[in-house]
């Protein structure tokens, strides 16, 4: 592997263990909003893709990126934004999945099979069925609330074994 493609790859590890500052579960990398790494002469840029144009975590996330790669000794690094294709929940990787679970969230339901990086049209589908219960895995929940404690979030019950849970929209 030559010096600028074993950088690249260390700077995607560090990235893994940059956590989401509004869910802290998931990595930037788990969470598929990180979009590329590419070397140039002055270093290091990292393409990020916002879950949404107004996500109030963006800048953090940012500077959360660079800081943690100067602290890996792979600085200088910048940001940039890439607002298109716009973000998916289908992005979020299947660990990102797993990891969400293990956390008591229900992960969003795919919405395309075999998501795609390029622009997609939008499509609007038939309400789906309400999402499993991330801890005792029952069928049998309800939404309490569109709006969880971030925007992405909706809270639910449920119905078998009563405890609350969030549930991340798929979008």
């Amino acid at each position: 592997m030559n010096a600028v493609a074993a950088r690249i790859s260390a700077a995607w590890r560090v990235l893994d263990g940059v956590p989401d500052p509004e869910v802290p579960a998931l990595s930037v990398r788990d969470l598929g909003i990180v979009r590329d790494v590419v070397e140039h002469a002055d270093g290091l840029e990292v393409v990020l893709t916002p879950t949404y144009s107004g996500c109030p975590a963006t800048e953090a996330i940012a500077s959360d990126v660079v800081r943690a790669l100067d602290e890996a000794g792979l600085g200088p690094a910048r940001t940039t934004l890439r607002r298109a294709p716009a973000w998916t929940t289908d992005w979020i990787s299947d660990a990102g999945r797993s990891k969400l679970q293990a956390a008591g969230i229900a992960p969003p339901q795919r919405t395309d099979p075999a998501p795609a990086a390029t622009a997609q049209p939008i499509v609007f589908s038939p309400r789906r069925p309400t999402p499993a219960c991330p801890r005792c895995a029952s069928p049998r929940t309800e939404r309490l609330s569109a709006f969880g404690s971030t925007a992405c979030k909706a809270l639910y019950r449920c119905l078998d074994c009563r405890e609350p849970f969030e549930h991340f929209k798929p979008i």
